[in-house]
């Protein structure tokens, strides 16, 4: 436990009544030792008691203005202010203890409607493409055989093209099912951007080499810069938009239900001037 220095400890006022755990009490609002154990936490000696006796002054000092504040300062605008910030903290607390209830799940009837709606916000700035990347050392047997397996795609095709990678491949990369954009191939293949996006086309094996490694991309689907994004590929910009819809609309709907039920039991009364 943290050590508090004699001698900001010798003119300090403590209660008569013991208190467990309080290491300071001003006006009866309480400095735990735990505070100071986590302020002091790997600090010894004289260094952890310096520390303490100037956090302690610091929290007495702000503990005593509030107090002489209060007691000088009638001020009706400040306690409204208060007042206001109270009411916001609670009902900000009320408000993530309601959309912990709320169904975080999108449907997919959901999105795809809402990018039917909004698809001119959804443009790509970089073209997308679907297929796989296979790397191996330049010389790698049955180069052929992988070609056509490439080409196809099919299952049996597929589980041959994995077992080749095991066993020859350096790098293997398949995305038939989903985009990825061409500023990532170009991480993968030692090809400048431009040139690796004049050579992608739908449906096309595209074979390149350096001096070490041979280059085998097959391109299954490709979507341009500029044009619409895929619905699968916008959907992750989608859902967040209609999660916080969805809160927005969970919310209102709880206040309208608590003014219902305070007009329901009669806690809302309206006066005539």
């Amino acid at each position: 436990m943290v050590m508090v220095g004699m001698g900001l400890c010798s003119c300090s006022v403590f209660t008569k009544k013991h208190r467990a755990g309080v290491a300071v009490e001003v006006n009866g609002n309480y400095l735990e030792y735990t505070d100071l154990d986590k302020l002091t936490a790997g600090l010894t000696g004289e260094d952890s008691a310096l520390v303490a006796d100037n956090y302690i002054k610091q929290w007495a000092i702000e503990v005593l203005l509030y107090d002489k504040a209060k007691s000088k300062v009638k001020d009706k605008h400040i306690e409204a202010l208060v007042e206001d910030y109270r009411r916001s903290l609670y009902a900000h607390a009320y408000a993530e203890h309601v959309l912990q209830r709320m169904p975080k799940t999108i449907a997919q009837a959901e999105i795809d409607s809402f990018y039917n709606i909004h698809q001119s916000q959804y443009i790509l700035k970089d073209a997308l493409a679907k297929g796989m990347l296979l790397i191996v050392p330049n010389g790698a047997p049955e180069i052929e055989k992988v070609k056509k397996a490439m080409r196809n795609t099919d299952e049996p095709s597929i589980e041959y093209i994995e077992k080749y990678a095991y066993r020859y491949a350096t790098g293997y990369e398949l995305f038939i099912d989903e985009w990825v954009t061409v500023s990532q191939l170009s991480v993968w293949i030692p090809l400048k951007k431009v040139e690796l996006q004049k050579q992608l086309k739908p449906n096309t094996l595209v074979v390149l080499a350096d001096s070490v490694s041979t280059y085998l991309l097959q391109v299954n689907d490709i979507q341009a810069a500029g044009s619409v994004m895929p619905v699968e590929y916008a959907k992750s910009e989608i859902e967040p938009v209609l999660l916080r819809e969805r809160a927005t609309s969970y919310l209102e709907n709880e206040r309208n239900r608590i003014y219902e039920e305070g007009v329901r039991f009669k806690k809302i009364h309206r006066y005539e001037k």
